[in-house]
């Protein structure tokens, strides 16, 4: 199946059935999956989006405004809704999705929804507001199957047809001691092709990978990927089960750090809204564009430092911006795989001295290479071998300096817990725009005049 992609065609059939009757919108709406019509939304103003909700079944519009983008702030249009039609997308809410949601609201809008659903409902969000939204514990779901360890088959199967008549889907049963302290997990598969004497305790597997609640989300996505595992158990200090992160969610939080790293390394605040106005991205972009200011001025003042060469050389300012945009190109590729790699691992000393050798010798590589080109490049259009010779030395040399800056920076930020992404491309700006300008200019006025 090919993932939707909103068309002209479907913007104009929604607004054409917004301007009909309630059975005309509600007819056409079935035409689309609960994600599709989230996806649609983003194209709808506020009091059309509750409209739209209103009208859907409470099943169906749960599903639509657990699936919209947080960003177009689902919060909003769940506080606005009748209370009892509010009462009943939260109950069929998964209590994750539920919780990531009522975050977004005031303490005074939250209480509201809470009192007005289900006393169990209610207390199982309450209680995962409580924890940081990237932990495990703000990630997991504590909906799950779970049996006792002391259990027949056939009681296990009982219990476990009873719980899971209130969950949409589950991969994993969880095995707790009478304490509901978690001793192991079971397959489905192997329970069910178990003898019909067998106890929960003669098939649990008691190798099983768990988190504590106050883990990283980042750590939690890693763990699952490494182990290849569906859902993965969340515990207490005292290993009592209190929920699951599912692979589902996970796939969330991939996306979502990977947009935060792309909007830190380009120097923008992962508070900016992809959707936010022009006013919201001038007050995230200005302070890291007058930080960039700042070190501009150091380029800058290495060049005023050389006047009299340029002055001497006036074709050196041509080759200036190849060398120090060449650099900068070099700098953030290997910027963007060492942040990466710190994102997927945490990485060893001598796995960091590898990471930063490597970078070296893809510079040392890619100069000489990119040098020679140049070289050719003045002897045929300047005439000039020495020229060449001084430019062959500052782009070989500032690529060097562009793959070592580039996966060292990020990697000595990390060690003193300043979050690389972030701070990392606008100091290797820095170090290639001033390092390659001092290699060319210092070389000119040493080996040219």
């Amino acid at each position: 199946m090919q993932s939707f992609e909103v068309n002209k065609s479907d913007i104009q059939k929604l607004n054409k059935a917004l301007e009909g009757t309630d059975s005309e919108l509600l007819s056409l709406l079935k035409e689309y999956h609960s994600s599709e019509i989230a996806i649609l939304f983003e194209n709808l103003n506020q009091e059309e989006q509750k409209r739209i909700i209103n009208l859907l079944p409470s099943e169906i519009a749960s599903e639509v405004i657990s699936e919209m983008d947080l960003e177009y702030h689902p919060e909003e249009i769940l506080i606005n809704l009748p209370p009892e039609k509010r009462q009943e997308i939260v109950e069929e809410l998964d209590y994750d999705d539920a919780t990531d949601i009522i975050s977004l609201l005031d303490e005074e809008d939250q209480h509201e929804i809470l009192q007005d659903i289900d006393k169990e409902d209610a207390h199982n969000i309450r209680t995962l507001l409580n924890y940081e939204e990237d932990t495990a514990g703000g990630l997991m779901n504590s909906q799950l199957i779970k049996v006792q360890a002391t259990m027949t088959k056939k009681q296990a199967i009982d219990e476990i047809i009873a719980q899971s008549e209130e969950m949409e889907e589950f991969y994993t049963v969880y095995v707790v001691d009478e304490h509901d302290r978690l001793q192991g997990i079971i397959s489905l598969k192997n329970l069910l092709k178990s003898k019909a004497s067998s106890y929960v305790s003669d098939i649990l597997n008691e190798e099983f990978i768990y988190v504590k609640t106050n883990i990283d989300q980042e750590t939690v996505a890693n763990l699952l990927s490494q182990y290849n595992l569906t859902s993965i158990p969340v515990v207490d200090d005292e290993m009592k089960l209190l929920g699951r992160v599912t692979f589902d969610d996970i796939i969330d939080v991939l996306n979502e750090e990977n947009t935060e790293d792309i909007l830190k390394i380009s120097g923008v605040s992962e508070d900016e809204e992809l959707s936010g106005n022009w006013k919201d991205a001038v007050k995230s972009r200005l302070p890291w564009l007058c930080l960039n200011l700042f070190t501009a001025f150091l380029a800058s003042s290495v060049i005023r430092y050389f006047d009299s060469t340029i002055d001497l050389l006036l074709i050196l300012p041509a080759y200036m911006t190849i060398i120090a945009g060449m650099g900068g190109n070099a700098a953030t590729q290997a910027l963007a795989v060492t942040v990466r790699r710190i994102t997927l691992n945490d990485l060893t000393d001598q796995q960091a001295y590898r990471t930063v050798l490597k970078e070296f010798t893809v510079g040392l590589t890619n100069g000489a290479i990119i040098g020679i080109i140049l070289f050719l490049v003045a002897l045929l259009y300047d005439s000039n071998p020495m020229l060449g010779l001084v430019i062959f030395i500052a782009m070989a040399g500032n690529l060097i300096i562009a793959g070592v800056a580039g996966s060292a920076i990020p990697l000595i930020l990390k060690k003193v817990n300043i979050d690389p992404a972030i701070a990392s491309s606008i100091i290797i700006t820095t170090f290639t725009d001033v390092f390659g300008f001092l290699l060319l200019l210092g070389l000119a006025s040493k080996l040219l005049l």
